[in-house]
């Protein structure tokens, strides 16, 4: 499926809609009170192939690293995701490129093998891309690989054609155009990346006051790097807030932990000011409103039952 940009000045992504859709259908409750990430997002390694002018990566100061995520990790979050009957979205994405990493179809198919239900999804740039490692994807569990195309519409027609060529459904891939020109914002929702561009080759400052606008990212979605490091979003790859480690701890403890609750709590009341959210000019209430609601209530109850 190739999705149609639009000619905007002020790019909006149409896969924010489907994603959202997904946040909203993974919605879940822990012992019917507690809400579940719908989302667990995981890049796999610190390495990117390409240095995008809209991405931290074109920033010099950058790390690039060519660690990846052991086994050993993915099989014990695979273990208590399943534990707690996880059917949301497992997803390989971060500033890096998912396929540099040898080992990515174990990591798919231990996430299969625990969570038969879940959506398993991948953001490439397509670079290593062929029909051989296509096929192994998806036969290793993958239910849809995100392609986004920088190259121009020539090398988004032959993703698109490698991909019917397998066999893939509309639902099972996904060419995101990134190669608009600037005044169609690259063909993405640009953002600071939680004050991560300030030094990127496509700038995009640090907030000076903080936005006085809600942020349900924290209430959905479930972020790890390849250290086992648990990250506050999916923007802040540049590790600004470290909230727990799965090596350290389980997966329970880190995302029902004081300090993600207090977090919450605070960006679902439109207080954002502490590091990074203070500069980060994201929208962060296009998706997760239902977690939201779900954490204000679990609040609420816990004020009129007299607990902090």
């Amino acid at each position: 499926m190739n999705e149609q940009n639009t000619s905007s000045p002020k790019f909006f992504d149409p896969g924010i809609l489907r994603k959202s859709a997904i946040v909203d259908s993974g919605f879940a409750l822990e012992n019917r009170r507690l809400p579940l990430p719908s989302i667990v997002e995981l890049s796999t390694s610190g390495t990117c192939n390409r240095t995008c002018v809209f991405c931290p990566r074109s920033d010099p100061t950058y790390p690039d690293v060519e660690e990846f995520m052991p086994l050993g990790l993915t099989e014990k979050l695979s273990t208590q995701l399943a534990a707690v009957e996880f059917s949301g979205l497992v997803i390989f994405s971060g500033f890096v490129e998912p396929l540099l990493d040898k080992k990515l179809y174990e990591h798919v198919a231990l996430f299969r093998n625990q969570l038969p239900t879940a959506r398993i999804e991948i953001v490439t740039n397509g670079d290593v891309l062929n029909e051989e490692r296509l096929g192994r994807l998806f036969t290793s569990g993958l239910s849809t690989l995100s392609i986004s195309v920088y190259d121009g519409k020539e090398d988004a027609d032959r993703f698109e054609n490698m991909c019917r060529s397998v066999g893939l459904q509309d639902d099972q891939f996904v060419i995101r155009n990134r190669y608009l020109p600037q005044e169609q914002d690259f063909g993405i929702t640009l953002t600071n990346r939680a004050g991560m561009m300030d030094n990127a080759e496509f700038k995009r400052p640090s907030l000076v006051e903080p936005l006085a606008k809600p942020c349900f990212y924290p209430g959905y979605s479930f972020v790890m790097d390849y250290l086992g490091d648990v990250l506050l979003c999916t923007h802040d790859w540049g590790k600004k807030m470290v909230v727990g480690n799965l090596y350290k701890q389980d997966f329970i403890e880190i995302w029902f932990s004081k300090l993600l609750m207090t977090i919450r709590h605070r960006l679902n009341d439109a207080d954002r000011n502490f590091k990074p959210c203070n500069v980060c000019d994201v929208d962060g209430t296009m998706m997760g409103k239902k977690h939201a609601e779900a954490w204000t209530e679990l609040k609420d109850s816990s004020i009129q039952a007299g607990l902090k």
